[in-house]
């Protein structure tokens, strides 16, 4: 598992380790059923602090996207075949629509932002 993390990015430590294992499970280099490294084994591994590993990991377990065994670890739930929740629906929705708005604001019309969605879930999908 390749983690990288950007001490000097604006984004918070926990929500880069937490965005990039869901594009880690995104791209199919983890799947359901993997046990992601001990809190305190990736926190040596990237040099932060156990509590930002742990944040990160209740952060992706409140998402759904894992679930906290006690003494076993943190295991990749598997993806729902059904379909998507009602409530991630609309918690996803939440994120993207301020982002999106923000494109428009600074200049890009819809069809660069739908290209831009197309050029990045492409992205995703070939890694």
């Amino acid at each position: 598992m390749f983690i990288q993390i950007e001490p000097t990015s604006d984004i918070p430590i926990y929500t880069q380790l937490a965005n990039q294992v869901i594009e880690l499970i995104a791209r199919g280099q983890l799947q359901g059923g993997d046990t992601l490294p001990s809190v305190r084994a990736l926190a040596s591994d990237l040099s932060v602090n156990m509590h930002t590993v742990n944040k990160s990991y209740h952060e992706l377990e409140h998402k759904g996207i894992i679930r906290i065994v006690p003494k076993s670890g943190a295991v990749i739930n598997p993806i729902v075949q059904d379909g998507i929740t009602s409530d991630n629906r609309r918690r996803i929705i939440e994120q993207i629509k301020p982002i999106l708005a923000e494109s428009l604001v600074l200049g890009m019309d819809p069809e660069e932002i739908q290209k831009l969605v197309s050029s990045i879930l492409t992205h995703l999908k070939e890694e």
